[in-house]
């Protein structure tokens, strides 16, 4: 019997506890943006802790980082003539509101249509657990790896990283590796694993507008103040124009257009424009005019409005005019867009549309991200499509994700490390919304193609050191 074979047979034999063991990890409400779960990150990184230790991982550490949530690290690295592949993946989770909109508690894991459903069960705690059960079964079918590897897993993905760059300079040694290897994305489809090549960027913003010194009675005052929701929404709104176009002057300076391989390959994808919309409730698109779904989503920047408020929002009525409004912005990137250029072009453009009848506070808070972009034919992407396509007995397609994952970038900057990036998430997870899940099947399968994967890498050519 060959080494994959044994460790697939430890994976169905142990597929009951490695369900306790999900359900188990999330229960965990880590909530990084949130303070009131400060306690719940640390409690996290120790059960992550001792994940990787029960896996078989050595040199298993958590690092106190100041001022955010531990990052947890192990590895195995006993097999010196061969790649280190370093495996990434985060602990903490987003928020779950609106907790009324959940079919039950988020951190109350439910099983239900061969589905868990918590929140992370996709973003990205099941993901990350997938490579921790494979290597494990590896290493207790077999006793050891066919590459080394090294775990890199963090508490502050969900509020954009601000602690990680600093984590990766002072750990060069330990973190140094020739390919990493993250799961925080999608597969094409149930059955139809996919590889992404491509991340959009990400950069965020907060204002403050404010008008009058305190709330005002809308009777006494309204008709003669502004009020500054009013003054921020027509602000907003002017941001783009009515085909989509983001105005803000030089926002597209640096954008490179779409190849006509890319459009080739994106084309060439079974995808269904109603029933990408009919999954999330809406009849048609809004994308940007001469633009396709999948060319809007994956490789064009957006301007978004993530929240926008002020004034009375309970129940019932209050009539004032608020003395002030606030909103949260985010503008997603393509490659060659610098996060602090659009962020400084952005802020210009909104102040020189602030009437004298208000005052604007903006920031960026730590955090975002460029974005990045592989060529499909690296080595490494050969042997991640024959260990999906083996295991999922589907071919392994390669797509774009609208989404940002900070720590490809910088592994790219500082490590000169490419990423192969394999998503088991389904277009039903619902990372980042009410009833987040993880399909049950994918979950197994893919772990399968995980250990397919670690054992097709032992060849792969090593990198040279960043």
């Amino acid at each position: 019997m060959s080494g994959i074979e044994k460790s697939l047979e430890y994976l169905h034999n142990s597929r009951s506890r490695r369900l306790d063991d999900f359900c188990r990890y999330l229960e965990f409400p880590s909530v990084s943006s949130l303070p009131q779960h400060v306690p719940d990150l640390a409690a996290c990184a120790q059960h992550t802790a001792a994940l990787l230790t029960k896996a078989g991982l050595a040199e298993v550490q958590i690092h106190p980082l100041e001022g955010g949530p531990s990052v947890v690290t192990g590895s195995w690295r006993k097999a010196p003539d061969r790649p280190t592949v370093l495996i990434y993946g985060h602990y903490d989770v987003q928020p779950v509101d609106p907790l009324e909109l959940w079919d039950h508690p988020p951190f109350a894991p439910h099983i239900a249509r061969d589905r868990v459903f918590a929140r992370g069960a996709t973003d990205d705690k099941g993901q990350i657990l997938m490579h921790i059960h494979a290597v494990e079964a590896i290493l207790q079918a077999t006793g050891s790896l066919p590459v080394n590897v090294i775990f890199l897993i963090e508490g502050e993905e969900e509020i954009g990283s601000p602690h990680l760059e600093s984590f990766l300079l002072a750990n060069r040694d330990l973190l140094r590796g020739d390919l990493a290897v993250i799961s925080d994305s999608s597969m094409w489809g149930e059955g139809m694993p996919a590889i992404t090549t491509s991340l959009r960027g990400l950069v965020r913003l907060e204002m403050t507008l404010t008008g009058p010194q305190c709330d005002l009675h809308s009777g006494s005052f309204g008709g003669a103040i502004a009020n500054p929701l009013e003054v921020m929404a027509r602000m907003l709104a002017s941001v783009k124009s009515p085909e989509g176009r983001i105005l803000i002057p030089g926002f597209y300076d640096d954008v490179v257009a779409c190849s006509p391989a890319l459009r080739e390959q994106m084309a060439a994808l079974p995808f269904v424009p109603q029933r990408f919309l009919g999954d999330v409730g809406v009849a048609a698109s809004w994308c940007e005019q001469g633009y396709s779904i999948l060319e809007s989503i994956w490789h064009r920047p957006t301007f978004e409005i993530n929240g926008m408020w002020g004034g009375f929002t309970g129940p019932g009525s209050k009539t004032v005019l608020p003395s002030k409004a606030q909103a949260k912005l985010s503008m997603r990137l393509v490659p060659n867009q610098s996060p602090g250029d659009i962020a400084d072009k952005t802020m210009a453009f909104l102040k020189s549309l602030l009437p004298p009848t208000a005052q604007l506070e903006i920031h960026r808070p730590k955090g975002g991200s460029p974005a990045i972009r592989f060529a499909d034919d690296l080595p490494s992407f050969a042997a991640a499509r024959r260990a999906l396509s083996e295991s999922f007995q589907h071919q392994t397609v390669s797509v774009g994700e609208g989404g940002t994952i900070p720590i490809v970038a910088r592994l790219k900057e500082l490590f000169h490390m490419d990423t192969l990036l394999l998503g088991f998430g389904l277009a039903d997870s619902r990372p980042h919304s009410p009833n987040e899940n993880q399909h049950l099947p994918t979950f197994y399968t893919g772990t399968e193609g995980l250990v397919r994967l670690y054992h097709y890498l032992e060849t792969m050519d090593r990198v040279s050191e960043g």
